[in-house]
């Protein structure tokens, strides 16, 4: 059968989640199907070149990928209409996690809480992931619907974007959970707000940006896909794989330690969060009359 072909994983950066994700459940796919897994970088545009390349691939297992949710439901926000990558080009075959967001603030920003923000006279410089990101939505909306002067400073990823608020370049960024979260555990970042629907457990104490009055829930969340039109007993064994996965220790511990929550959901209950979410985002993004594709 084709799953027991080798195939590629792909992620999205050389260095994040999507990587340290694709490779936690290459490792569980190949030790519960006895497949080689191998992850192979395929580097830019929020996933974009390694969509295309899997969607282009030949329907018979031999490919298969770890894509983020944002570049379905966000970055068709920020580029132009012949650069938008259709998740129709794709079977979703199974949802793996959810990497939150929260807004960190340097300590020399002052910055202890979203009022101590919104009452600052002058422009706040935030830092965020690059364009067409939930780093850069989530900041762009937080700004605008609490009426705060800003200015965005895009990074190329989480790495450079947390070194530049621990520097003071910027005076907070939007930076995902599992990126931060040492750095607020030592004092050195302050967390103002995570952008869930929920508190997450990572960090009970920091409240939401909802619980602030604020309209803003941007997530990021991840699931495997295939090119469209793979035959359904290789999806199946996949499904298999995934759910084996999932419920070793070893998994269950790579999630905590990376404070990664699971969203471990259908392949159609993942389609039908990712269709809502592009909904929603682009209703707020008229509201508030964002430019994405100028990263502010």
């Amino acid at each position: 059968m084709a799953v027991r072909h080798r195939r590629d994983v792909r992620r999205r950066l050389g260095r994040g989640s999507s990587d340290l994700i694709s490779r936690a459940v290459s490792k569980g796919l190949s030790d519960d199907l006895g497949a080689s897994f191998p992850v192979i970088n395929r580097e830019g545009a929020n996933g974009a070149l390694a969509a295309a390349e899997v969607a282009n691939a030949a329907p018979d297992g031999s490919k298969i990928a770890i894509q983020n949710a944002s570049l379905f439901t966000i970055t068709p926000l920020a580029v132009s209409p012949d650069e938008v990558t259709d998740i129709d080009a794709f079977d979703v075959v199974y949802g793996v996690s959810r990497d939150d967001y929260v807004l960190v603030a340097s300590l020399g920003s002052g910055f202890r809480t979203i009022q101590d923000m919104q009452n600052a006279d002058r422009t706040v410089r935030y830092g965020t992931t690059g364009v067409g990101t939930g780093a850069q939505l989530s900041a762009a909306l937080l700004f605008k619907s609490s009426n705060v002067p800003s200015a965005a400073v895009p990074f190329d990823g989480g790495a450079p974007a947390l070194a530049a608020v621990l520097g003071n370049q910027v005076e907070v960024a939007s930076i995902q959970v599992g990126e931060a979260i040492e750095n607020i555990q030592s004092g050195k970042l302050v967390p103002l707000a995570v952008f869930g629907p929920d508190r997450i457990s990572y960090l009970p104490d920091v409240p939401t940006a909802k619980e602030q009055g604020l309209d803003v829930e941007v997530t990021q969340y991840r699931f495997m896909t295939v090119p469209k039109g793979t035959p359904q007993e290789v999806k199946d064994k996949l499904v298999e794989g995934l759910k084996a996965t999932f419920a070793t220790e070893d998994y269950k511990k790579f999630n905590e330690q990376n404070s990664l929550t699971p969203m471990e959901l259908s392949g159609a209950d993942v389609l039908t969060q990712l269709n809502e979410d592009k909904q929603r985002y682009a209703e707020l993004v008229g509201q508030y009359d964002l430019d994405l594709r100028n990263a502010g």
